[in-house]
């Protein structure tokens, strides 16, 4: 379902006369459906880096990025849009909503964009934010007014709320205490089940331990000064 091949990533320094820095060279992976992968890796390595080409927010130097038949390093805007819709869940450390808008909808949205009815994308957001334990006097509220643990929640239920075929995952138990850690770990395996590609950032090992089926460290597709792969 994700298939990154040969990935090659340079980061321009403009504010040093444009020298060009390699961060990555000859990336290979694959997520089959039903399986969870975890990206490891020293600090820098580049595991975020990673995850954000796959997501298409970086531009790769070269190499390709399959997610199910579309290769983002080629995709245009709109096809990228379109594949965050409908095929590419991704839940990031940080919750960026518009602000006003109840913590019901934000969770809801996924769902709604694909024209999900409004009453059957709500109940399925009301049963993930159940599930993380945010109380329902809150689902009428912004989440901008949220901790930052709760906020965190909400943005797992939104990741959660339209079953992607694939998933990226970034850190997604941090911070989170033993009750709600556990549930976030049963909606990965839940997604598993269902047959979710997932590529997933996990610093908590004994989390990873329990979703992850294998692991890449990140770490060997780094250059060396000398320009090699490490």
């Amino acid at each position: 379902m994700i298939r990154v091949s040969q990935l090659s990533k340079n980061f321009t320094l403009h504010n040093q006369g444009g020298a060009v820095l390699p961060v990555m060279r000859g990336a290979d992976l694959t997520v089959n459906p039903g399986e969870c992968v975890g990206l490891i890796g020293a600090s820098g390595a580049g595991k975020s880096t990673l995850m954000r080409m796959i997501w298409g927010n970086y531009l790769a130097a070269s190499g390709s990025i399959l997610v199910g038949d579309l290769d983002v390093v080629q995709a245009e805007p709109r096809q990228i849009i379109a594949l965050r819709r409908a095929t590419l869940g991704y839940v990031s450390q940080f919750l960026r909503v518009v602000p006003r808008v109840p913590t019901l909808d934000v969770v809801a949205e996924p769902l709604l964009v694909l024209g999900t009815p409004l009453a059957e994308a709500r109940a399925r957001a009301a049963d993930l934010l159940a599930r993380l334990n945010i109380p329902e006097r809150l689902w009428s509220l912004s989440p901008t007014t949220f901790s930052g643990g709760e906020q965190q929640r909400v943005n797992i239920a939104r990741g959660f709320a339209h079953p992607y075929p694939a998933l990226l995952l970034d850190e997604p138990t941090a911070s989170l205490d033993a009750a709600n850690r556990a549930v976030v770990l049963s909606l990965i395996q839940e997604a598993k089940a269902r047959g979710a590609a997932i590529l997933g950032i996990f610093h908590d090992e004994g989390a990873r331990a329990q979703v992850c089926d294998r692991f890449v460290d990140v770490g060997s597709f780094t250059p060396k000064a000398n320009g090699a792969a490490a």
